[in-house]
């Protein structure tokens, strides 16, 4: 009796064992292994990076104007040089050679113009004396007349003075005539310095383009050319048309390029961080002084204005950051990164990045009719208003409230690097599902949660 009691005993501790089991098991078929965080208060700050290289804020690149052979350069790379200092020199024979021709021609012109206007001053003089001689003559001729009439002279003497009087009348018409010649001469030989003049302006401006200085202080950064070399004139930048750069290395900046969908946040007088590869473990301070309108192709580097076609690939905008105190060993190309702060938060309500998810609204609210399925299988073709509302797209956090996970929207403010700020639907201290990002893909709203320990997360992370 002792043995079947002993059984009965030991088989019902089995049965309650396996109930309790199956029972912790069906518990735990809905409890997910989550990691959590809390709500923080903390100092956030908003960073866009761009990468770029280091560039003169000042700089130009002297081509060539005309077409010869280098005959003389007076400075080397590297080179400290001063405004309108001679830089280059291209063969100036032919060039001079029209300026010295021109100049002389320019002379003779000048001497017929003195010559023209002495002529016309010598024909004026002939004028006046030619008018005194007529008004002369005619008062003779008048006397005569009123003689001649009273039978006090004869014939001949009247006759003679009516002739006087004719050839100072047309003497005066040819002095006349003589003034109007002299000044179209004096005009015409006016006209011809104003026509040598001109022509010895543009040969001057030939020979003046041999001729290369720099237009401001500034330091020899490139110098592709070699004496001897024939420069041509063409486009920017092709071979045998830059003959070198002159940059003004007192104020250096970064010129980066920022993503599209950075650009928006990005504002002049921003403060940034520059690190120049070439400098490793420093830091340098800036702040943006140029933002560009213009995006670029990221492929080509082309402004969209110089595309005839629309496109969707990558694009970029171009920032210039004025660094504050620039080292002296900077040189113009080298690779920079920048991080411009766009916006800042003291003691702002914060949580981490991965911690944001986003829900469709029929999977965090219940729907108040339960054939409301029914109801959209039978008009496919137009979709309800409360179908387009339950697909709503809502941004929000789980909160853990009573070992359950509860989806809280939320509306977002500025992003850090590793969190992003609160702006409602939490308070300080609130306790948030933060991982991993597999189970925040499938967590539901109100789904059993239990806290992942940090000896199961290194197993889950090694």
């Amino acid at each position: 009796m002792n043995w079947k009691k002993t059984g009965i005993i030991a088989g019902s501790a089995v049965a309650v064992l396996a109930i309790i089991g199956f029972t912790v098991r069906q518990s735990r078929k809905n409890v997910v292994e989550v990691q959590v965080g809390r709500v923080e208060k903390k100092d956030l700050a908003s960073v866009v990076t761009a990468s770029g290289e280091i560039k003169p804020k000042t700089y130009v690149n002297i081509s060539a104007n005309a077409f010869g052979k280098i005959t003389k350069l007076f400075v080397r790379e590297g080179d400290r040089v001063k405004q309108g200092q001679l830089l280059a020199q291209l063969e100036n024979v032919q060039s001079s050679a029209d300026v010295a021709a021109m100049s002389a021609a320019l002379e003779a012109s000048r001497t017929d113009a003195i010559a023209a206007e002495a002529a016309l001053k010598t024909a004026q003089a002939d004028l006046n004396r030619a008018k005194a001689d007529a008004e002369r003559t005619k008062l003779d001729y008048e006397r005569a007349e009123g003689l001649y009439t009273a039978a006090l002279i004869s014939k001949a003497e009247y006759d003679s003075r009516k002739a006087a009087y004719d050839s100072a009348d047309a003497g005066l018409a040819q002095a006349r005539a003589r003034i109007a010649q002299s000044k179209a001469q004096q005009d015409s030989s006016q006209g011809r310095v104003q026509q040598a003049r001109a022509t010895l302006t543009r040969a001057s401006d030939v020979l003046s383009k041999t001729t290369y200085v720099s237009p401001f202080d500034g330091v020899v950064t490139n110098l592709p050319v070699r004496e001897g070399e024939t420069v041509v004139i063409g486009i920017q930048n092709s071979p045998g048309s830059t003959l070198m750069t002159i940059s003004d290395l007192s104020v250096i900046t970064a010129e980066v390029k920022v993503d599209e969908t950075d650009i928006v946040n990005v504002k002049l007088d921003q403060p940034a961080e520059i690190s120049i590869d070439a400098i490793p473990n420093k830091m340098f301070k800036g702040r943006v002084t140029e933002i560009g309108n213009i995006a670029v192709l990221r492929s080509s580097g082309l402004a969209t204005s110089q595309t005839t076609s629309s496109s969707q690939e990558a694009k970029d905008f171009k920032v210039v950051v004025t660094l504050d105190d620039p080292p002296e060993n900077l040189r113009p190309g080298l690779s920079t990164t920048a991080k411009v702060t766009t916006a800042t938060r003291s003691g702002a309500l914060t949580i981490p990045l991965q911690a944001l998810t986003i829900r469709q609204r029929s999977d965090i609210e219940k729907k108040d009719k339960p054939d409301a399925g029914a109801a959209q299988a039978a008009s496919p073709s137009r979709p309800s208003e409360k179908d387009k509302k339950d697909k709503e797209e809502i941004q929000g956090v789980f909160v853990v409230r009573d070992k359950k996970a509860e989806f809280v929207a939320v509306e977002t403010g500025i992003t850090g690097v590793t969190d992003i700020e609160v702006l409602s639907g939490l308070k300080d201290g609130d306790e948030i599902v933060t991982g991993s990002y597999r189970v925040l893909r499938t967590l539901r709203n109100g789904a059993g949660i239990k806290v992942e320990k940090p000896a199961d997360k290194k197993k889950e992370e090694s």
